[in-house]
C-alpha cells in the first residue's frame, strides 16, 4: 500500500507525450499515477490540438495543450513527466524549466553528454527540481539486492558478472522503434537496457574507476516487421565491457542484441562469504521482473531469496508500470520534503558521463 499523504496537497501532474493511440505514456505513467496516492494527472500536451484533444478524451485529462510552454504555465500543474521519444527531450525540457516547473524525464535524459550536461546547468540556473526515470533503482528488488549486499550477505564482494539481452536490436523491429536503431537518436541497446541496468549495478556495489569496452554492430542492416522493409543500423548491438569498481571489485558485463534461446539476464555478485544470483527472461532490469537467489556460509545450493514486503510501497499495478509507480512514490516524498531519493538531471548527467567513457573506450580501444 502507498502510504498516507494525509492533508498534503495533491502533486498535479501534465504529461507531455500522452498519445490516444497508446505508448509508453499510456503504458507506464498512467497506471503508475493511478496507484499512487498523491498525485493527479491534471493535463496534457500533444503534437496537435487535435491529438492532444483525443488524448484528453480517453484518460480523462482536464487540461489539453499543443504547447508544451502553455502546460509548464498552467497553475494546476505543478510536475511535468516527459515520456517522448529522446531526439525532443531537450527541446520540451527548456520551456519546463524557463517556467520553473519541477520535471521528470524519461531515461536518457538527453542523445549525448553534452546535452544532458546543458539541461543540468540550465535546470540548476532556473532552480527546478529535477527528476529522472532511471527506475530500477526504485525497484523493491533492487533496492533489497542493495541492502543484501551493504549488510553483508555475500561478505566482501570480490566480483561480479552480468550477462544480458535487449530484446530489441536483433534482426527485426517495428516501425515504431526503428528510430531506436539510429546510434545519433540516444535510444540504443547501450543507453536503455544497458544503461539502465548499469545504473542499478553501480547502486548496489560501486562506479567504475577504470574500465575497458568493446561493441560492435553485428547486424549492419534489420527488417522492419511490419513493413519488410531493410533499414541500416547503426547503434551498438554488443556491447562488453570489463573493469574494476570503486569497492575493488572486478566486473565484467556483456550485453547483446535481441534475445537469446538460453540466457537472458544473469547477473552473479560473488564474495568472501557468499554469493548472490539475479535471473530473468530480459536484460531490461528496469521492468523489475527477475528473481534474487542466495548461498552464503556452508550452503552448497542457491535458494531464493524473495524481496519482503516492507519493500512493497504500492499496490495494485504489476510488470514495468509497478517499478515506475514505486519510483512516483518516492518521487512524492521527494517533492514534499525535500529529500533526494529519486535521482535528478546531476546524476543523469553523471550516468551519461560513464556511458560516455564506455563509449570511448571502445572507439579508441584505451583503458578509461
Amino acid at each position: 500500500m502507498t502510504a498516507s499523504t494525509g492533508s498534503r496537497k495533491p502533486i498535479g501532474v501534465g504529461i507531455v507525450g500522452l498519445s490516444a493511440d497508446g505508448g509508453w505514456g499510456s503504458r507506464g505513467h498512467v497506471p503508475a499515477l493511478r496507484a499512487v496516492e498523491g498525485y493527479e494527472l491534471r493535463g496534457l500536451a500533444a503534437s496537435s490540438a487535435r491529438s492532444a484533444e483525443r488524448a484528453a478524451q480517453r484518460y480523462g485529462v482536464a487540461a489539453a495543450y499543443s504547447d508544451v510552454s502553455d502546460l509548464a504555465h498552467d497553475e494546476n500543474i505543478d510536475l511535468v513527466v516527459i515520456a517522448v521519444r529522446v531526439p525532443r527531450h531537450r527541446e520540451l525540457i527548456l520551456p519546463v524549466l524557463e517556467a520553473g516547473k519541477a520535471v521528470l524525464s524519461e531515461w536518457p535524459l538527453a542523445t549525448g553528454l553534452a546535452e544532458a550536461e546543458e539541461l543540468a546547468l540550465l535546470a540548476q540556473r532556473y532552480g527546478v527540481r529535477t527528476a529522472v526515470g532511471l527506475q530500477s533503482r526504485s525497484a523493491p528488488a533492487v533496492r533489497y539486492l542493495r541492502d543484501l549486499i551493504a549488510d553483508g550477505y555475500v561478505g566482501e564482494v570480490l566480483s561480479t558478472t552480468l550477462l544480458g539481452s535487449g530484446g530489441g536490436w536483433g534482426p527485426a523491429v517495428g516501425s515504431g522503434g526503428a528510430y531506436t536503431v539510429d546510434r545519433s537518436n540516444g535510444a540504443t541497446l547501450m543507453t536503455i537496457p544497458f544503461g539502465h541496468t548499469l545504473d542499478a549495478l553501480t547502486m548496489c556495489l560501486s562506479s567504475f574507476t577504470e574500465l575497458s569496452a568493446t561493441t560492435a554492430t553485428r547486424r549492419p542492416t534489420v527488417r522492419v516487421s511490419d513493413t519488410g522493409e531493410s533499414i541500416p543500423m547503426t547503434a551498438e548491438d554488443q556491447i562488453a565491457v570489463s573493469g574494476r569498481l570503486a569497492s575493488g571489485a572486478v566486473a565484467s558485463l556483456h550485453y547483446r542484441g535481441g534475445s537469446s534461446r538460453a540466457t537472458n539476464l544473469h547477473w552473479e555478485i560473488n564474495g568472501t562469504d557468499g554469493d548472490l544470483v539475479i535471473s530473468g527472461n530480459t536484460g531490461h532490469l528496469q521492468f523489475g521482473q527477475f528473481e534474487i537467489s542466495g548461498a552464503r556460509g556452508n550452503d552448497q545450493q542457491l535458494s531464493p531469496l524473495p524481496v519482503p514486503s516492507r519493500y512493497q510501497e504500492v499496490d495494485g499495478v504489476d510488470g514495468p508500470a509497478g517499478v515506475v509507480a514505486h519510483a512516483y512514490a518516492q518521487l512524492r516524498e521527494d517533492l514534499h520534503t525535500g529529500s533526494s531519493t529519486v535521482p535528478g538531471f546531476r546524476h543523469a548527467v553523471e550516468h551519461h558521463r560513464l556511458l560516455d567513457r564506455i563509449v570511448r573506450s571502445a572507439e579508441t580501444g584505451t583503458r578509461q
